[in-house]
């Protein structure tokens, strides 16, 4: 099934760039292109994109405003940003708005693509240990309203499923999870499905995220909750 793919960003050359790009790629069609993060949810209500890439510095309406608005749509495309920083606090926003990811304005043709298609499948585009490493080096402290919003969330799980997310948070693959927490890999898939599903998240990047703001993570890596 080809993908259908919206590109917003304010400079034509990098649009004109990544639709040369995006072009010639199998299973990929370039549905339109947009200037400002103004024009998106428009774009999206005519287009009907699986993915945009989002540039997220935009003079109107950047590409945080726009990916918070069009993740609020029940119908929402994915949203991949596209950044020229990779340690950056808006990154991080929009990822816990509910971009799949991001990637570099000058990551390789074929990784852009590989990205597309990856969150076009439902697989965000960064791990949670990736998503963990920008944390470190993003100084990002949660305010005390979003700790306690976070922590209110986690509290609506279940024990199991509390030391899963924390586990996700460390950036643990789902068999590391299953090792560490004495239990089966597909146990393990149920309770990563189970927690999306009763905290409206999208991946298990946010996952990670709201782990992180809840102050559930520590150096000495995933523990037992209780």
């Amino acid at each position: 099934m080809t993908i259908r793919l919206l590109v917003v960003d304010d400079d034509p050359l990098v649009r004109a760039g990544l639709a040369l790009m995006l072009g010639g790629a199998d299973g990929l069609e370039t549905v339109g292109e947009g200037t400002d993060g103004s024009e998106v949810a428009a774009l999206v209500d005519e287009l009907a994109p699986d993915v945009v890439l989002m540039d997220i510095r935009m003079p109107t309406m950047d590409g945080l405003t726009a990916t918070e608005t069009l993740r609020r749509r029940p119908d929402a495309p994915e949203i991949v940003v596209l950044t020229t920083f990779h340690a950056d606090e808006q990154v991080l926003r929009a990822l816990r708005a509910g971009a799949a990811g991001f990637v570099l304005k000058d990551t390789p043709p074929a990784d852009i693509v590989a990205a597309v298609r990856r969150v076009a499948a439902g697989d965000p585009v960064l791990s949670p240990a990736v998503t963990r490493q920008l944390m470190t080096h993003v100084a990002d402290r949660a305010p005390e309203t979003r700790r306690s919003e976070a922590a209110r969330r986690l509290a609506s799980l279940a024990e199991r499923e509390r030391e899963v997310a924390v586990a996700v948070g460390h950036g643990q693959s789902n068999a590391e999870i299953a090792a560490t927490l004495y239990m089966s890999v597909p146990t393990v898939k149920a309770h990563v499905s189970r927690i999306l599903a009763k905290l409206d998240l999208n991946n298990r990047v946010q996952i990670a995220l709201l782990a992180h703001d809840a102050g559930l993570l520590d150096e000495e890596g995933p523990r037992r909750l209780g």
